[in-house]
């Protein structure tokens, strides 16, 4: 192989790119809209839901209760009751989507509670959205917590506690999204760059003209996905930088973890480069990428593991992210940009990413054919 000839065709292919400075934007935007606002609109805190109360017993110790859920207004800001004065208006308020739970209490609740004798306090919770009932759940067992505590602390506790010991200071949503906003980056520029590209300059004859010189297909195929690859990296590493100081990372221009991330960025973009070119190596019709790329993009960055843990996936999914480079690129950007872990939390993943990049160049330069 005549590097020469790789290093010529890179050069071309990365001035062609340069002469579009619309296609360099256009690959950055979407990324970066995704993660402020995804990273903003997950996982953030619930606050200011509202909830409906009924109070039946209508007791000092109701009013307590009532006290109880304005300290949480008050505090945390979680959740604020909303009187009733029925149950039945609540819960029509409740399936209307007025209110997010209905909570109540009991007639003779106070009474149960002085004769110790299991009350209840009742909380209808609308269980479409598992988010919202699992924060309003929380914060009302605390509050059953603190009302089942008793009166005075014994001498001697003898109860079992649980120490939580956090490793990393508390990591928002969008820190922790913005690992999947570079994989997204570095895969929109393999899916123009690996497939769009290819597929219209190899409709223009360019291909064929590269082939009538001494130029080899392996080399016309390296040279091409070096070039991918360079876009890559320049996209995601724009992303990592952009992104970490929109959303906070400390520590971001540390030399040694920009090396790291620089490594990891480049890996992936040879990976996602390769594999575009092993999906559209055959491919002669323009519009095949444009038509699969939101079916690659949910085969690729959902069971990555770039919103939700993989743990949390059904095992047919799990399988999926076996094979997916997103996982792989996705887990070792995490590391360094959330937890700064350094080359013992990447290595593996670099590894593994060469790996798939060698197979599927090979591929590519098997599935590669003159088209005259």
């Amino acid at each position: 192989m005549n590097f020469e000839r790789v290093s010529a065709l890179i050069e071309r292919d990365m001035r062609k790119f340069f002469r579009s400075p619309a296609l360099m934007v256009s690959s950055l935007i979407f990324p970066l809209v995704q993660l402020i606002v995804l990273g903003y609109a997950f996982g953030g805190k619930i606050k200011g839901a509202k909830v409906a109360f009924v109070d039946q017993d209508h007791s000092v110790l109701s009013r307590q209760v009532r006290e109880m859920f304005d300290g949480v207004a008050a505090g945390p800001e979680t959740f604020r009751v909303v009187d009733y004065p029925s149950q039945q208006a609540a819960i029509d308020d409740l399936k209307a989507g007025f209110v997010r739970g209905v909570i109540e209490l009991p007639q003779h609740f106070s009474q149960k509670f002085y004769d110790h004798d299991r009350p209840q306090i009742a909380f209808s919770e609308d269980n479409t959205d598992q988010v919202m009932a699992s924060a309003l759940e929380g914060e009302l067992q605390d509050i059953v917590t603190a009302l089942n505590a008793p009166a005075t602390e014994p001498r001697l506790d003898g109860q079992v506690d649980l120490d939580v010991v956090e490793v990393y200071p508390y990591v928002e949503y969008a820190k922790y999204l913005l690992a999947g906003s570079t994989a997204m980056a570095i895969f929109i520029v393999a899916m123009i760059g690996g497939g769009i590209t290819f597929i219209d300059d190899k409709s223009r004859g360019l291909h064929e003209g590269y082939l009538l010189t001494p130029i080899k297909k392996s080399e016309l195929v390296t040279g091409l996905i070096g070039a991918g690859a360079l876009k890559g990296l320049m996209a995601g590493m724009s992303i990592v930088i952009i992104g970490g100081m929109i959303v906070g990372i400390p520590g971001l221009w540390d030399p040694v973890r920009i090396l790291y991330l620089s490594l990891v960025t480049l890996v992936a973009s040879i990976a996602m480069i390769s594999f575009m070119f092993v999906a559209m190596v055959r491919v002669s019709d323009p519009l095949v990428p444009r038509a699969v790329f939101g079916v690659l993009n949910m085969l690729l960055f959902f069971p990555s593991g770039a919103i939700s843990p993989i743990e949390g996936f059904p095992k047919w999914l799990r399988w999926m992210s076996v094979v997916d480079p997103f996982t792989y690129t996705v887990h070792a950007l995490r590391n360094l940009t959330v937890k700064n872990t350094g080359i013992e939390g990447i290595y593996m993943d670099v590894l593994l990413l060469s790996a798939f990049s060698v197979l599927m160049i090979g591929i590519s330069i098997g599935l590669f054919k003159r088209q005259i």
